[in-house]
């Protein structure tokens, strides 16, 4: 089953960025940080989202993101869905903090679930068939909407979604040239998809 280790982001300074990764967001080995500053405008064609299990994590989540250099792009709020808000990374990352739950039930913490990685797509359709054919595995999917893989255990859970879409959950016009700047690590590259998303294989 294919699995994704991690996403390199690309950022003018890592120092400058580090803390908020790892001490913010209790993100390690998923994220890494590449000196490189490719250009780009507006809307990178991706979102990053961490699900946790209560509205009160997803809350000191973002105020620790915020408190590390982030800025809010939605604030926290509830929602037919459930609960979240989104920050956008002081290297321009958007990170979307969400629960489908609308209550608390234990005290909150700064743990999460998950991390799932959005790709913004032209043609759900035609990128979905496109990692079919990389060997993924199609775990859930809305027709030509929104498509996530299974990808078992992975550190990093994958998903499609159509880029108008995405921006618009965002909450950040979906207009956007130049590099996405993020490199995917997984064991089904190296590739780039229909949308210019590059795959390497991860180094040790």
């Amino acid at each position: 089953m294919t699995s994704i280790n991690c996403v390199t982001l690309e950022v003018a300074d890592p120092t400058a960025v580090k803390a908020f990764y790892t001490e913010a967001l209790g993100l390690d080995s998923q994220v890494r940080l590449k000196a490189s500053e490719p250009p780009s405008t507006g809307f990178r064609g991706y979102t990053l989202s961490l699900t946790v299990s209560q509205p009160g994590n997803a809350d000191l989540l973002i105020q620790a993101a915020l408190d590390a250099g982030g800025t809010a792009v939605k604030p926290a709020s509830k929602s037919l869905w459930g609960y979240g808000g989104v920050v956008q990374a002081p290297d321009g990352a958007i990170w979307k903090v969400a629960t489908s739950k609308k209550k608390d039930k234990v005290p909150a913490t700064r743990e999460f679930d998950d991390m799932v990685l959005l790709l913004g797509c032209e043609d759900v359709s035609a990128s979905k068939q496109f990692y079919v054919d990389q060997g993924l595995t199609v775990g859930k999917s809305f027709g030509s909407k929104y498509v996530e893989f299974d990808t078992g255990s992975s550190p990093i859970k994958l998903a499609l979604y159509k880029r108008r879409s995405l921006a618009k959950d965002a909450g950040v016009p979906e207009e956007g040239t130049g590099s996405h700047r993020i490199v995917i690590g997984g064991d089904a590259g190296p590739f780039t998809d229909p949308d210019g998303f590059v795959w390497e294989t991860p180094s040790p």
